[in-house]
């Protein structure tokens, strides 16, 4: 185990899968399969907020398509873990970068050869990426600024669902469906859901207590793969954040 992870599993009490970490990548750069096995891992998750950048930058669907997966095979052919910088360990923020030195090197040629050559290395749901952007509220921020918010709520989403899915396997998906509005902000009082759930009110303020620690938790275990070291969560996570709340 390394170093960091060893951090963050001490500073828990709990084994996070830290194969998957950014931690991972920078810890082996070009000499581990482990660190192509995490940061393709960690592209398929977090490649949302590129494609919306992309877009943003005028860019046609199917371009953007294009351009996330050619950028996706170059990261993932280790051209670009050199870099990574060790002090400035966040996966979103060496993601952008690299995406942006990618569209001024490779944009010629990439346009020029035909749509759907060399290797896909991601199976990316272009339509329901589209989808998303289509119905996104308009606004005016730069492409920098929607790409941090695009990854903030690609990082809430992740979390949300990972904690759906522990409910449904312990046969909590009916309460969890009523709970799951009061964990967004969007929920309805806590007597009418508990008129519906047969239970007490006082039930159900325990029950939303217990939910929302456990979603702290899987959030902060969800930041944990995109930096580099655990020092770096409680920082990271209140910077997402401020970028929602902004």
């Amino acid at each position: 185990m390394s170093e960091s992870s060893r951090e963050v599993e001490g500073k828990t009490g709990r084994h996070w899968f830290v194969t998957t970490h950014w931690s991972a990548v920078l810890a082996a750069r070009k000499d581990s399969k482990t660190a192509e096995a995490a940061l393709g891992a960690l592209c398929q998750t977090y490649w949302y907020p590129l494609y919306a950048y992309i877009r943003r930058l005028g860019h046609s669907p199917s371009d953007a398509e294009d351009l996330v997966q050619s950028f996706f095979s170059r990261c993932l052919e280790n051209n670009y873990l050199s870099a990574a910088d060790q002090n400035k360990g966040r996966f979103r923020t060496f993601l952008l970068v690299a995406l942006k030195r990618f569209l001024a090197n490779e944009w010629d040629k990439i346009r020029t050869r035909k749509r759907g050559e060399g290797r896909k290395p991601l199976a990316l749901d272009a339509l329901s990426a589209e989808e998303r952007y289509a119905i996104e509220p308009a606004n005016l921020q730069s492409p920098d600024k929607l790409y941090e918010r695009r990854w903030a709520l690609t990082l809430l989403e992740r979390v949300l669902a990972r904690l759906e899915k522990e409910q449904q396997n312990a046969g909590n998906a009916l309460a969890f469906a009523e709970y799951k509005p009061l964990l967004t902000g969007t929920g309805e009082a806590y007597a009418q859901i508990a008129k519906r759930l047969h239970v007490t009110e006082g039930s159900v303020k325990v029950t939303i207590h217990r939910l929302r620690r456990r979603y702290r938790e899987i959030l902060e275990e969800e930041i944990a793969h995109t930096v580099s070291s655990a020092a770096e969560i409680q920082e990271e996570r209140r910077y997402l954040l401020s970028v929602l709340s902004a």
